[in-house]
Formats: structure tokens, C-alpha cells, sequence
């Protein structure tokens, strides 16, 4: 296998994993709103009513950008979206980084080199060619 092509997996397994972490997220606005939208009175200060009545909303239009990410169409826009959807989840988490070792706060780290694979697949978006529409139809 030769670099092209190992950077060609590499990223490929970078954009999968990210995409499957978002899928689960995303589901869980499907399938229990109700707890999403407690995430989003915690962490983003938005009233559970108003975000329980839009879960469904946001989880299709997550959806899309998550299945667009994922087909690599239109890279700079999509892979754009997911990098700023994680870092405003990541950084809305804030006081918890302060105290890491407090309840189950510990976890929450992991959101830091998801975010990082996020920022590498923004930069290198052009060379994320592998199982792509781009390669594809091209």
C-alpha cells in the first residue's frame, strides 16, 4: 500500500468514526427526545420545551449533514458543519473540564480528539477522496 493510499484509509476511518459517533447523537433526538432536549437546557441554556418541540427538526437536518459527511459531498461546506457541531459540543462542556475527576466528567474528555479528528478531516477535506461521491462519479 502506498502513502496515497494510506492516507486515503486513514481518513476515511477518521470520517466513519466521526460519522457514527454524530449518527448515534442524532438518533437519540429520534428516539428520545425528551432526553435531548435536557441536554439542551443543560449545556446550551435553551428551555426543554422549546427544544423537545424541535428535536425532530434538528435531528433531520443533522441527518443530512451527517449523510452528506459521510458521501464526502460538498466537502468544505459538510465537513465544515460537523467540525463546528462537535466544537460547540465540546466547548459548551466547559465547567466540566475544570473538575474532571467528578462524577462521570471523565468521559467527556473524548470529545477533545474527536474534535481534533474533525479539524484534520476539514484540513485535509481534499485529500478524503476514499468511498466518496467525488471518487465516485467524479
Amino acid at each position: 500500500m502506498d502513502d496515497k493510499e494510506r492516507i486515503g484509509l486513514s481518513l476515511f476511518t477518521l470520517r466513519l468514526g466521526v460519522f457514527w459517533v454524530m449518527a448515534v447523537w442524532t438518533a437519540d433526538k429520534f428516539l428520545n427526545p425528551g432526553h435531548a432536549a435536557a441536554v439542551y437546557e443543560h449545556f446550551y441554556f435553551i428551555s426543554k420545551d422549546f427544544a423537545e418541540s424541535s428535536m425532530i427538526f434538528i435531528a433531520v437536518v443533522e441527518s443530512l449533514i451527517l449523510l452528506a459527511f459521510m458521501a464526502g459531498f460538498q466537502k468544505r461546506i459538510t465537513y465544515g458543519l460537523v467540525f463546528l457541531l462537535h466544537a460547540v459540543s465540546t466547548l459548551s462542556s466547559w465547567k466540566i473540564y475544570l473538575d474532571p475527576f467528578a462524577n462521570p466528567n471523565i468521559l467527556f474528555w473524548a470529545a477533545w480528539p474527536m474534535l481534533a479528528a474533525c479539524f484534520t478531516l476539514y484540513l485535509l477535506r481534499d485529500m478524503d477522496t476514499q468511498f466518496t461521491l467525488e471518487s465516485r462519479f467524479g
